[in-house]
């Protein structure tokens, strides 16, 4: 059985529309939380959530 896991918002911590596996790697994947309405653009490797922050322009 492959093991998945549910995105969690960096934001409000509520659940996504997403899951990942653990052989999923993501990069600069733009991370939509239906709850609080924003939109937070992450990386994953393994299970491993980063934030990425952008500078303003």
């Amino acid at each position: 059985m492959i093991r998945t896991k549910w995105i969690l918002c960096p934001i409000c911590k509520g659940k996504t529309r997403s899951q990942i596996r653990a052989d999923t790697v993501l990069i600069n994947y733009p991370l939509y939380c239906p709850k609080c309405k924003q939109i937070s653009l992450i990386s994953v490797r393994k299970f491993v959530i980063t934030v990425i922050k952008e500078p303003d322009a």
